[in-house]
């Protein structure tokens, strides 16, 4: 399945059914009268957070979505049945904007959230309405009022515990790989990872879930190469496990870069707690280990952990951390209430 994170759809809610002109016509009435019925109200667009989808693909192919017309009044005091409403099913995560892209409509972060993008217009009342003791036979009917039309913007930010970030070749990739289910493409050039992935990480019999998004280099926030689209997807996770590559020559400077692009997306993704991770240590011995280890440190200024996914070293005190954080962020969100 392709992964899409944003989509333009345009949404109409139906029109309500205009109101009947009709009069009694019943033998042995003597007296007969207006008995037109109302207009059925016309369908709703609503939008619903479902288990199951974790991509907004189906969008790129459906980008119109109108409910139905309300039927029109009918004589002898029926009402018209009201349209048939539409509903856009998302993946849990989804945010829907205005037109501008900017103003937040909901944000859908629970499966089974509901909420009305557009309503049905009303239906138009039938001459019935318009009775009175100076007009015993109005020959006239409300139609219905026009249902509602824009066009929104979908976006997509899944929900995850614990996000991977770090440059290109990072070994972001392998670490999802190593610790749960997840099969992404793993390969030795930049930008092996073009859209996010999710995996279910298990520690000590506590399963969380991590995100894995395409790495940042220098300038991402302008643009620069897959740019930061993707960061949005760790946006809502409770702490950041920072990679850096034994490979860099420099890994201070690598941790910079990255950091610099958090600060500069924004999103509080800089106040999140981040665990500091020095990867793919297998290939440097214990000197060089040494000498980037105190270097990285220096950066970060915390100790970072020493991993390896390939030979899984570390990988337990990694998956430790971050379980440590992720319990901690409950109990302080539980405390707050």
């Amino acid at each position: 399945m392709k992964f899409l994170d944003q989509a333009k759809v345009y949404i109409r809610s139906g029109d309500g059914g205009a109101g009947a002109v009709s009069f009694r016509r019943e033998k042995f009435i003597e007296f007969g009268g207006p008995d037109g019925g109302d207009g059925g109200r016309g369908g709703d667009v609503w939008v619903e957070a479902v288990n199951g989808l974790n991509t907004l693909i189906d969008f790129r192919y459906q980008q119109h979505f109108k409910a139905a017309t309300g039927m029109h009044g009918m004589g002898r005091n029926r009402t018209g049945a009201g349209g048939a409403s539409v509903t856009l099913k998302v993946p849990v995560g989804t945010q829907v904007f205005e037109e501008d892209d900017e103003t937040l409509i909901v944000d859908l972060t629970t499966e089974g959230q509901r909420f009305r993008l557009a309503a049905g217009g009303n239906g138009g009342f039938g001459n019935t309405h318009f009775k009175s003791s100076t007009n015993q036979a109005p020959n006239w009917a409300n139609p219905g009022l026009e249902g509602e039309e824009k066009t929104i913007w979908l976006r997509l930010k899944l929900i995850a515990d614990a996000g991977l970030v770090g440059l290109p070749n990072a070994g972001k990739s392998t670490f999802l790989a190593t610790c749960t289910r997840a099969r992404p493409k793993i390969a030795n050039y930049p930008f092996t990872t073009l859209h996010p992935n999710l995996g279910v990480a298990t520690v000590d019999g506590r399963e969380f879930i991590l995100a894995d998004i395409p790495g940042l280099i220098e300038g991402a926030h302008e643009g620069t190469g897959l740019g930061d689209r993707f960061l949005g997807h760790v946006e809502r996770t409770r702490v950041l496990l920072h990679l850096v590559s034994a490979q860099e020559e420099n890994v201070g400077k690598a941790y910079k870069t990255v950091k610099n692009e958090l600060e500069a997306y924004g999103g509080g993704l800089t106040d999140k707690p981040e665990v500091v991770a020095l990867s793919q240590i297998d290939i440097l011995d214990e000197d060089e280990l040494k000498k980037k280890a105190k270097e990285l440190e220096k950066a970060c200024g915390q100790k970072p952990l020493l991993l390896s996914a390939i030979t899984n070293v570390g990988m337990l005190d990694a998956l430790r951390a971050l379980r440590d954080e992720i319990v901690r962020f409950g109990t302080e969100e539980r405390e707050g209430d």
